[in-house]
């Protein structure tokens, strides 16, 4: 009888911990439409209802860059998402969340796209809202509005859907995932720089309006490839189209040492080499790990040969976020 009794009581969550990896966005050709998620970096939130119905935010930043990320919700890349989520579900809880920035900010991996979607995540199950993947998709990337200011979804997807995810925004938003090949292995380079404040609004506003058909015609033949490189889970194809033609040109001066890292890293291995999302960051491509940690010192070397700093890591696809833990009571 009792047994019977306690199935039928419900079990009232009052916290959550989720987790979601970095990225990599573009992959060369396939700007705002080509994402890849990355272990093992990872940022990590959780959310406690609080005692009141105030319905407040109260952020806790923790980790990397801890001290540049705004406390505010309106600011805040895991804040927008929680509002947001609170608002449509009528949530008046109060909300004490921890960030645990475990990913560079600012630096091209898809560091405030991770923020949003753990939250994004930490909420759906805190709240037992049970949402589809997709609408999850289209809550975290109000996140990147505090960042970028605009809405892309090409790190916020694979982040939260794992593997390589092809963006789709018009005339219906869609999301094709494609398992990555088991040998692709990356190496990313890190510049230890100092970026402007929302500094992918920036990067986007750089970039040309207008593009030779003849750019175009490059682009769009790259982007095939590696898709049916990841299709055909072949890293040689797949590398053989990380080269970009539009956006990749207007962007390089943005980063010290861009040639030499491009130049050492294929020198030293790398299939292919191109700069991480909106950068600073730069990323190789290789099949297995086995050239990966001279391609790491050889990507470090191209950044100290403009003085600058960098930290690498050698790292797999990963395969999306995940809740970690959650607490609860009997109601």
């Amino acid at each position: 009888m009792w047994q019977t009794i306690l199935e039928r009581r419900q079990v009232e969550l009052r916290s959550c911990v989720a987790a979601a990896p970095s990225s990599t966005s573009n992959l060369g050709p396939g700007y705002d439409v080509f994402g890849l998620a990355l272990e093992p970096l990872k940022d990590r939130v959780e959310i406690t209802k609080g005692s009141g119905r105030a319905n407040r935010i109260i952020l806790k930043i923790k980790g990397e860059g801890h001290s540049s990320i705004p406390l505010k919700a309106e600011s805040n890349s895991a804040g927008l998402v929680i509002k947001r989520m609170a608002q449509d579900f009528q949530i008046k809880d109060d909300l004490r969340v921890t960030v645990v920035k475990g990913i560079p900010t600012g630096s091209g991996i898809g560091s405030s796209a991770a923020s949003a979607v753990a939250s994004a995540l930490a909420f759906d199950r805190l709240f037992d809202l049970r949402l589809e993947k997709t609408k999850l998709v289209e809550y975290a990337v109000e996140g990147e509005m505090a960042s970028a200011g605009t809405k892309h979804y090409d790190n916020v997807a694979p982040s939260l859907l794992g593997g390589f995810v092809i963006v789709r925004t018009k005339p219906t938003l869609e999301f094709i995932r494609i398992e990555p090949p088991r040998d692709l292995v990356l190496v990313v380079a890190v510049p230890m720089i100092e970026v402007p404040n929302r500094k992918t609004a920036f990067a986007r506003s750089i970039l040309p309006r207008k593009a030779p058909l003849e750019s175009i015609t490059h682009n769009v033949s790259n982007a095939s490839i590696i898709v049916a490189g990841f299709y055909s889970k072949d890293v040689g194809m797949i590398a053989r189209g990380i080269n970009d033609a539009i956006v990749e040109p207007s962007r390089k001066h943005l980063i010290p040492g861009y040639e030499a890292v491009k130049r050492r890293a294929l020198e030293a291995g790398a299939l292919a080499a191109t700069i991480s999302g909106a950068g600073p960051s730069m990323i190789s491509f290789l099949r297995t790990n086995r050239y990966a940690r001279q391609v790491a010192e050889a990507m470090s070397g191209g950044f100290e040969e403009a003085n600058i700093k960098s930290r690498t890591i050698i790292c797999r696809p990963s395969d999306g976020a995940r809740v970690l833990t959650h607490r609860g009571r009997l109601s």
